[in-house]
């Protein structure tokens, strides 16, 4: 087992990067959390993405991943907002694009942060061996970030933070020591359901359970092709994922921007966007304005096939000519959205 003053270090170090949570946990197999995501799965809830179900196995426990794993470092960096979320729900000209989106891609933030704690660690354990991740490994962040007593999944599912609210960034570091594992975080939702109640879509059947399908992130990101119609008003002008469960959550009220990683603060040009200048993004235009950005990811079609929505759903005439040029479009997906939109707007 490591010496405590190691881990005591170690937590020191992480705050020092940029880090405002950090917990340990046992790397060993856990039933419950298995269970948990077999049902997930077997009730077909995560949509297409098929690299869900593809590694399984290793998403179940860290040491499905790596079996030489003994513990997991869990560690959380706050992008707490400058504003509400909300504030843009009524300005239908404007397109909301979620706050985790607006600033660097934070892909490459946590992971610099990730690589510049494990040289630290392995400096002072040459030894050991260890894996850093940030989101795109079979990795159980919320689950585990728990287990090390960062926060508790919240009913909306995503880890929430006594003192930073639902804003986390979460990543993980796989260790072959052994430290000394955190109490599992406590349950503080209580009778609040708040999240619940905010969904445009109901995509939570139960409490701490989601329904990708039906989850405006999930439809705007990963979803390829048209959206389905039943969906399109509820996007509203939401053009890049959506914020509503995370921000009506009572624990925000502790968040706070001062512990914002510097390198995770908006675009200016991202936190109030006019709608109409995304529809006249070509492919060329789209990479360049999102360099760095992990909206990025999608390519120009699918961005601008939700900004189509956004536009049906504005009720402006002045976007029309826009999406009038945009019914030819090569792309299926946003050709279909440009006629639902002009048939929208009359």
């Amino acid at each position: 087992m490591v010496n405590g003053e190691l881990q005591a270090e170690l937590r020191e170090e992480a705050e020092r990067l940029g880090f405002v949570a950090c917990g340990f946990a046992s790397a060993a197999p856990d039933p419950q959390r298995a269970s948990r995501l077999e049902q997930f799965l077997g009730e077909g809830r995560h949509g297409s993405m098929e690299w869900m179900e593809a590694r399984k196995t290793q998403r179940a426990s860290p040491q499905g991943l790596w079996p030489e794993a003994n513990s997991v470092i869990a560690l959380g960096m706050s992008y707490a907002p400058d504003i509400d979320p909300l504030a843009l729900a009524d300005a239908a000209e404007k397109a909301r694009v979620s706050v985790y989106a607006q600033g660097r891609d934070y892909h490459d933030v946590v992971k610099k942060a990730l690589k510049a704690l494990a040289r630290w660690l392995i400096a002072r354990e040459p030894t050991s061996e260890l894996k850093v991740f940030v989101d795109t490994a079979p990795v159980m962040e919320k689950p585990l970030g728990q287990a090390a007593g960062i926060g508790w999944q919240g009913k909306h599912t995503n880890l929430v933070s006594r003192s930073h609210g639902s804003w986390l960034f979460l990543g993980a570091i796989y260790s072959t020591l052994e430290f000394a594992p955190d109490l599992s975080h406590p349950d503080r939702c209580g009778n609040c359901r708040a999240c619940q109640d905010a969904c445009p879509t109901d995509a939570f059947p139960a409490p701490y359970q989601l329904d990708a399908r039906r989850c405006i992130s999930y439809l705007t990101i990963e979803h390829k092709g048209p959206i389905p119609e039943e969906f399109r008003e509820a996007l509203g002008n939401r053009i890049y994922g959506c914020d509503d469960c995370l921000a009506v959550c009572p624990w925000n009220k502790f968040a706070d921007t001062a512990h914002r990683h510097l390198k995770l603060a908006p675009r200016e040009e991202l936190m109030a966007p006019d709608l109409a200048s995304f529809l006249t993004f070509d492919d060329a235009g789209f990479r360049q304005f999102f360099s760095g950005s992990p909206i990025k990811r999608v390519g120009r079609d699918r961005f601008v096939r939700n900004c189509l929505y956004a536009a049906g759903n504005s009720g402006s005439a002045a976007l029309a000519p826009l999406v009038e040029g945009l019914r030819g479009d090569p792309d299926p997906a946003v050709s279909e959205a440009a006629d639902w939109a002009a048939r929208r707007l009359g």
